[in-house]
């Protein structure tokens, strides 16, 4: 049987669809960490990529709540903008790959080419419709491997949306946005206020109460890490919001979309020294902390212990179950993988498609104390008094 909250964020999913109008945020009582199970903030934490998009497409209502269902801590987004200035989570900037876009006829003039990060694409672009257009598509799973009965089923949803599904949830959840392809994003969208995406982004974080410095009181009640693969967005964003942001790192041969810097100068101890001003963490892919040789495990690089060294938080991405995702040396067993990257390598977070079996793997190796809600409360209390102590 469905539960209250499960009904309530049913239910202002429809009413925002079929008006548009900027939802309700819960009152600041409602948000009281009290009366609700606090983050965990004693283990790693479990980041639902694009919800629990291992099991339901990606992005949707439906995966986030699957995802806080079976334990997240942090429900992950990627965010764009529509034509008309909305912001919508959504990953790429083409709609081809995860909606029915491409069986519907009335768009088929939409096609577009766009140079896209250094590189020509094609397809249909989330930039060329209306946040009224978006809704009327339906979304569909990625891969074709996973289980493809949600097909059809799901809207793309709002930046407001996505931000009410974790305030209303029966436990503190933490977002964990992303600021999407932001230089494409500001060339084909354009606010009549003449802002950017970055200002629209970090304005409707502010109006849904989010605030305050990584593990301050104000961000224990409600979580938020912000992050981007641009780190002149994230400077930019820096001088708008202290909630703390993650740079986000991709292969050492990719350069960045923005200041054309490889992720190999990025992950240099001199620019890791820099960016810490800014942020307090890196997002890198899995292969650029560990990399693989022909699908087996090579010599783990320093970029951990580098980044600790600076106090800077690593989360890297992404953690999937099936077998084409997992290295040889893992026999095929997630657990065997996470394992590996808690105990031996030490991250501080994960990004994974699978959030139930992170959970389970967790609540198996280290589980909440006994009385975890006492304990989490008393955890937070010691926080909130070293740092009124100036610590």
């Amino acid at each position: 049987m469905a539960s209250f909250w499960h009904i309530s964020i049913i239910v202002l999913v429809l009413l925002y669809r079929e008006s548009y109008a900027i939802p309700v945020a819960p009152q600041q009582s409602q948000l009281d960490v009290n009366h609700r199970k606090p983050l965990q903030t004693f283990r790693p934490y479990n980041i639902a990529h694009r919800g629990s998009n291992g099991e339901i497409p990606e992005e949707t209502t439906a995966a986030y709540l699957r995802a806080i269902e079976e334990g997240a801590d942090f429900i992950e987004s990627d965010i764009l903008a529509t034509k008309d200035g909305h912001l919508i989570c959504f990953h790429d900037v083409t709609l081809d790959a995860t909606t029915d876009i491409a069986n519907r006829t009335e768009f088929a003039n939409r096609k577009r080419t766009y140079e896209v990060e250094r590189q020509n694409v094609t397809g249909w672009f989330v930039v060329d419709f209306t946040l009224g257009e978006l809704k009327s598509l339906r979304v569909k799973q990625r891969y074709s491997f996973r289980d493809q009965q949600y097909n059809g089923k799901y809207q793309i949803i709002t930046f407001d949306e996505y931000i009410l599904i974790a305030l209303y949830a029966d436990r503190v959840v933490g977002i964990y946005p992303e600021l999407k392809n932001p230089i494409f994003i500001n060339e084909h969208v354009k606010w009549s206020d003449g802002k950017k995406f970055e200002d629209k982004f970090v304005e409707t974080l502010l109006k849904y109460g989010y605030k305050g410095e990584y593990k301050s009181k104000e961000w224990l009640k409600q979580p938020l890490f912000i992050q981007s693969f641009a780190p002149s967005s994230l400077i930019y964003m820096s001088n708008m919001t202290n909630s703390p942001k993650i740079l986000l790192v991709d292969d050492t041969t990719v350069r960045t979309q923005d200041t054309n810097q490889s992720y190999y100068e990025i992950t240099s101890d001199g620019y890791l020294a820099f960016i810490r001003k800014y942020v307090v963490g890196i997002g890198p892919w899995k292969d650029t902390i560990v990399p693989a040789i022909n699908n087996y495990l090579g010599p783990p690089t320093d970029l951990v212990a580098r980044a600790h060294a600076l106090n800077l938080q690593v989360h890297p991405y992404t953690f999937r179950n099936e077998y084409m995702f997992l290295h040889f040396d893992f026999h095929q067993d997630p657990y065997l993988e996470y394992e590996y990257w808690l105990s031996e390598i030490g991250v501080d977070g994960l990004f994974t498609d699978f959030t139930g079996t992170l959970h389970r793997f967790q609540e198996c190796t280290t589980p909440y104390p006994k009385n975890d809600k006492n304990a989490e409360a008393l955890l937070q209390k010691i926080t909130y008094m070293l740092k009124d102590s100036g610590y």
